[in-house]
């Protein structure tokens, strides 16, 4: 194989003669660009889905990967492959190198759902869990690798991988039959996809804007344009895992800095919302990756105020485990604007309740929650169906009116995951409650480890936790703190392993469970 260029001298020239002399079509399939009447007729724009859930692992991921290992030496091809991934990459990587009968290593986190470690084995790939993260499956690649002399293949960062997945744009080029302005909207996690993307549009249609989607919690690319260099998140969101990354390629940085026109973050809400959307057009479910882009551009076209114009969303992916979408269902409607989540307060006493409702009117209530506490006031966690985002600053200007007091609970993330199912959990005894909110690995034994840790030193006063299908949980714990062991804490803190929020402060909390 030639030698590949550095990273600043892949130009999209170079993208689109990879993509073109690409060897995608040995295993991936030319997906259909389909209408989506409803967001159309909501946006005002004509709105199309380019459908990669449709390939054969149900993701987009599968093009980059069989063009990699297709163009692979016969020597290299002789030892087989390996790579590090948690999802629709290993998918990829095991089902080309069934395609092309090679060896495959899959590196997974222990933490990785067994029906993705299942379809990866059943495609005769070897998996090796190991840790509980991205990062540590990838160090131990890079060791077996070394070891066994495999050829790694990178899930973005790879000329032949980011063009393979550029042939995207060389079938929706073939498929567009409009004259119109056009936009495309791309999900990005690593950047292979948009660097593809954007690099075939660049070389020849230029007049095609591209706009970058990420998670607002997960934005390593735009924070790295925005910077003029890679940069390294800390931490990134987990719910849009299939784009949770810290740092972006290399070749992808320097493609999509120079190529991509515009970006939109969007919130874990609005991709609920727009796993919706997309369900009610195709009657397809998305993982929150495949959603992405959607919620990009229903965002975008609404600051913008589009109209009239043909946008096209890349939904990338359908891997996602049956067990998120309880919680998906929850969010869609305030991603969507159509629900609000309010915490109110009422007199304690006798006919309080009826006089709230008939404040509220025709609404629909969609969650109710109440405990009583011998206190004058009584707080009440509520949730109310909008007409649309105007008529949330209505109806808390209504009950205001009318002497409530009203906190808006809308976006508060605690809220929405934990407050709102514990109402009634209130602890005044609970001297010295200091509340932190942990970010849990799914693997047996998690939990055992973080209480081991603890040494039983502070008193539990408080502690939720809710399963949500993906590979990382969220805890909230109240912990009792006395003031003379704040610093014994705080090393506690620092050495537990799990990234910790301290909650401590915040309003849903302090109304509801103090």
């Amino acid at each position: 194989m030639t030698r590949a260029p550095q990273p600043q001298d892949l130009t999209a020239s170079d993208v689109l003669r990879l993509a073109l002399t690409g060897k995608v079509y040995g295993a991936a399939i030319e997906t259909p660009l389909s209408e989506a009447p409803r967001l159309s007729a909501r946006t005002g724009s004509r709105v199309l889905l380019k459908r990669e859930d449709q390939q054969p692992i149900f993701s987009f991921k599968l093009r980059g990967a069989y063009n990699k290992m297709a163009q692979l030496s016969a020597a290299e091809r002789q030892q087989g492959v390996i790579c590090a991934s948690a999802g629709n990459h290993a998918q990829g990587v095991a089902y080309a190198a069934q395609q092309l009968g090679l060896r495959a290593v899959i590196v997974m986190p222990a933490t990785t759902p067994e029906i993705k470690v299942a379809a990866c084995r059943a495609r005769g790939a070897e998996v090796v869990l190991f840790g509980d993260s991205f990062s540590d499956a990838e160090t131990h690649a890079y060791a077996l690798q070394a070891a066994r002399g495999l050829t790694f293949v990178h899930p973005y960062d790879d000329p032949l991988v980011l063009a393979g997945q550029g042939t995207v744009a060389l079938e929706l080029l073939r498929q567009l039959d409009t004259e119109g302005p056009v936009t495309v909207f791309v999900p990005v996690g690593g950047g292979g996809l948009i660097a593809g993307v954007a690099g075939v549009l660049a070389a020849l249609r230029p007049d095609i804007r591209v706009v970058g989607v990420e998670p607002e919690d997960s934005d390593a690319m735009y924070q790295s344009v925005q910077a003029g260099e890679r940069v390294r998140l800390s931490e990134v969101g987990i719910f849009v895992d299939g784009v949770a990354v810290k740092q972006v390629g290399a070749y992808t940085f320097e493609l999509a800095r120079r190529h991509v026109h515009d970006w939109v973050r969007v919130t874990t809400d609005e991709v609920c919302a727009a796993i919706k959307d997309v369900f009610d057009d195709t009657r397809a479910v998305m993982e929150p990756a495949g959603a992405l882009a959607v919620a990009g551009l229903k965002r975008f076209a609404a600051q913008h105020e589009l109209r009239g114009h043909t946008l096209v969303a890349l939904t990338c992916g359908a891997n996602v485990n049956f067990d998120r979408l309880r919680h998906v269902a929850e969010r869609a409607e305030i991603g969507e604007q159509r629900e609000a989540i309010l915490a109110v307060t009422i007199p304690e006493q006798p006919g309080a309740f009826r006089a709230f409702i008939e404040v509220v009117g025709k609404r629909a209530i969609t969650e109710f929650n109440y405990r009583y506490a011998p206190r004058a006031q009584a707080q009440i966690f509520v949730g109310v169906q909008l007409a649309g985002a105007h008529e949330r600053a209505a109806l808390r200007g209504d009950l205001e009116a009318r002497g409530y007091p009203v906190l808006d609970l809308t976006g508060d993330e605690l809220a929405k995951v934990h407050v709102r199912h514990m109402v009634g959990g209130r602890a005044p005894e609970a001297a010295f409650e200091r509340v932190y909110s942990f970010t849990f690995p799914e693997r047996p034994g998690a939990l055992l480890d973080f209480l081991t840790q603890l040494h039983g030193r502070w008193n539990i006063s408080l502690f939720h936790y809710r399963n949500h299908g993906s590979a990382h949980g969220r805890v909230l714990a109240g912990l009792q703190v006395p003031p003379d062991d704040e610093a014994a804490f705080g090393a506690f803190l620092a050495g537990v392993g799990y990234p910790a929020t301290d909650m401590t402060a915040n309003p849903a909390y302090r109304l509801f469970l103090t």
